[in-house]
């Protein structure tokens, strides 16, 4: 049975990256691959969310923060000082982990949502600095002229090609995020999850593995951050606001927690119910703001956090197993009643 349902999921994975690959050659729109890779980008942030939120029960509003310190670190080693891009995007990841463990470390010992706190405090901080450091970060006028990202002979300068770059670090951080939550730290996260007490008295010390998790969520902002500047050439402290934070949580929350494909469903909804607002609202509300997208969203979690508590990813799942088994019990017995017709007969 298990060895069935294993080869299920693979060729649903198989299915999902043969669909990937064929999307920009079907659709060949430059906007919607644009959007696309703004999906893939916003579900690596929220696959490190997901993996904080759902495996230790941590808040975090501080992921635009560490997305922000991701671009911001790319574009000043690269426009500035002629540092290769892989290089800065390694920097970025280094630093962002350096920040988190910093902050982690002191508030995941405390009680209650501390760390929601800080890390509010610290989005605020980061987004401040952002805007007045503005010898390094070039203020609210941002930083120009960010190269694009080559591998080889290979630049990629167009949204196809970044498109596929994007998603192939998204799929890459997917397997390494099953396989961790698979190993004996995922067991451990778990076993957190469900009681702290209990995690200690085998041997868990709870607080290592929160400021851990936390460091990880941190690098994947962090990656999602370098290669959005790469990707649009300009950065501004606009799109590292704490709200954007908010986004990132609920996102998470919509996809689903404790399944790793949670971020990347999210994203994909989020980010298209976003996009077809903008572009519907207007029709009928011409002096419409971004206060109906968040309309929608706060709408959507609410509908998901009472008919899907786990999120959509494991809810859809849940339900096409039930429709399927309702559907094949009602078959056999079709196939049974026909059987004993026959047999009367």
């Amino acid at each position: 049975m298990n060895t069935f349902g294993n080869k299920m999921g693979n060729w649903r994975i198989v299915v999902f990256v043969i669909v990937l690959i064929a999307l920009p050659v079907v659709f060949r729109n430059p906007y919607l691959t644009s959007v696309l890779v703004i999906i893939g980008l916003y579900g690596i942030v929220a696959m490190g969310l997901g993996l904080l939120l759902g495996f230790t029960g941590q808040i975090s509003i501080s992921q635009a923060a560490f997305y922000g310190i991701g671009a911001y670190t790319s574009a000043i080693l690269t426009v500035t000082y002629g540092v290769s891009p892989w290089v800065a995007i390694i920097a970025g990841c280094v630093i962002s982990a350096i920040v988190a463990l910093v902050i982690g470390w002191p508030t995941l010992k405390l009680e209650e949502n501390y760390l929601a706190l800080a890390t509010l405090g610290f989005g605020f901080i980061v987004y401040i600095s952002f805007m007045q450091m503005v010898e390094l970060t070039g203020g609210p006028s941002g930083i120009r002229h960010i190269p694009p990202l080559s591998l080889g002979f290979m630049t990629f300068d167009t949204d196809v090609k970044y498109y596929y770059l994007v998603w192939v670090v998204a799929l890459g951080l997917l397997y390494f995020s099953s396989k961790l939550v698979k190993s004996r730290v995922g067991r451990a996260l778990r076993a957190i999850r469900s009681s702290e007490i209990a995690a200690k008295s085998v041997g868990i010390n709870p607080t290592k593995f929160k400021v851990q998790v936390f460091m990880l969520s941190a690098v994947f902002a962090s990656i999602a951050g370098s290669l959005y500047a790469h990707y649009v050439s300009f950065i501004s402290p606009s799109p590292f606001y704490v709200t954007a934070s908010i986004n990132f949580v609920i996102i998470a929350v919509i996809g689903g927690l404790t399944n790793i494909w949670g971020g990347l469903v999210g994203a994909a909804v989020i980010t298209g119910l976003g996009e077809l607002v903008r572009e519907v609202v207007p029709l009928f509300i011409p002096d419409a703001g971004s206060e109906y997208e968040l309309i929608l969203f706060g709408v959507i979690l609410v509908v998901t956090m009472i008919f899907m508590p786990q999120g959509l990813s494991v809810g859809v799942k849940d339900g096409w197993m039930k429709w399927a088994g309702r559907s094949k019990r009602i078959k056999n017995i079709k196939e049974g009643e026909m059987n004993n017709e026959n047999t009367v007969a």
